[in-house]
């Protein structure tokens, strides 16, 4: 007969993912003529629980390469940007988000400039990025014990290779 035993792990309780679309803007010390290249670099941020909601907390910097003086002379301009973003991650089988849970944040898909413009010199930005959340909780496992007796084979030592040893001819290449 078969008992059981409970077995406390750690493991996915809930898990979500969210795109989102922001706009930023941006202006740089001289009036842009013409936006030559934008981009996303040093993503960085964190998630934690917020009254039962996942709060993630994050900043990226802009780069923005532009023209100015009648498209005479180029320049960068960065800025770091912060977000706020918010998600309510359904638990699964009863569990709650405690302080006590793991919160696991990924960038599913890194921040990227989908749609640049220049209006009243200021770089106007979109932005859309997406992110996964998994809520990592203590779960219990109950499987089934057997308790059979040990199941190994027990191997016989085999003498006959020891007495063919034995029995060699110190002679045989003759």
């Amino acid at each position: 007969m078969a008992s059981y035993k409970e077995i406390v792990t750690k493991a996915v309780v809930g898990k979500a993912k969210k795109n989102s679309v922001s706009k930023f803007s941006l202006k740089p010390d001289e009036v842009p003529d013409t936006v030559l290249g934008c981009w996303v670099i040093n993503h960085s941020f964190e998630g934690n629980n917020a009254g039962g909601i996942v709060n993630i907390n994050g900043s990226f910097d802009i780069n923005v390469w532009y023209s100015y003086n009648n498209d005479t002379k180029t320049a960068v301009a960065t800025k770091k940007f912060t977000y706020n973003d918010k998600m309510n991650v359904k638990l699964k089988d009863g569990a709650s988000l405690s302080d006590a849970k793991e919160i696991i944040v990924r960038s599913l898909n890194q921040p990227t400039v989908t749609d640049v413009s220049i209006k009243n010199g200021e770089v106007n930005m979109t932005i859309e990025k997406e992110l996964g959340v998994e809520i990592v909780g203590n779960t219990m496992l109950k499987v089934s014990v057997e308790e059979d007796p040990d199941d190994y084979d027990v191997i016989e030592d085999d003498n006959t290779i020891d007495e063919a040893v034995e029995n060699i001819q110190e002679d045989y290449l003759n």
